[in-house]
């Protein structure tokens, strides 16, 4: 490290909190996702990935589910209906609610998404190799399991 690099250096004692460690590698992965795709294929691929995964969602749930303000979901839902890749319709047994779809061909844009996100990820982690990749993911995965909402 270079003495200029070692004067911009944070303090030991931030770099020793394992948040402010994960805040940064945080902000790298959304600048190198930023690089790799687009904001709306990021809101498309979660949106996307839920229906895939869940099957059919009312708006609602899939904001609740994503985290995602109801009025963003329905921007969201028109784009991806505009393209054909959601189906969008008055649920039967609650006419006040939206129901939400993929489609084949939503299934076909994920696919090329998915090769994007990966691209992606593959960047922010080339320093672990495949193992270490695994091992952070499961370790990540165990603390985010541990601080998940209740469900009601």
């Amino acid at each position: 490290m270079s003495d200029a690099d070692e004067d911009l250096r944070p303090p030991a004692r931030l770099r020793a909190l394992t948040s402010w460690q994960a805040n940064k590698v945080s902000t790298i992965g959304a600048r190198t996702t930023a690089r790799h795709m687009p904001l709306t294929a990021r809101s498309d691929f979660a949106v996307l990935a839920a229906l895939e995964e869940y099957g059919a969602l009312s708006q609602a749930d899939l904001g609740r589910r994503l985290g995602l303000d109801r009025n963003d979901v329905s921007g969201i839902v028109g784009r991806l209906q505009a393209g054909g890749h959601v189906d969008r319709r008055v649920d039967p047994a609650n006419r006040r609610r939206n129901l939400v779809t993929i489609q084949p061909a939503g299934l076909r844009y994920l696919e090329q998404i998915q090769l994007n996100a990966d691209k992606a990820q593959a960047e922010l982690l080339s320093a672990l190799d495949a193992d270490e990749r695994s091992h952070l993911h499961a370790l990540l995965a165990k603390v985010l399991t541990a601080h998940a909402p209740e469900s009601a």
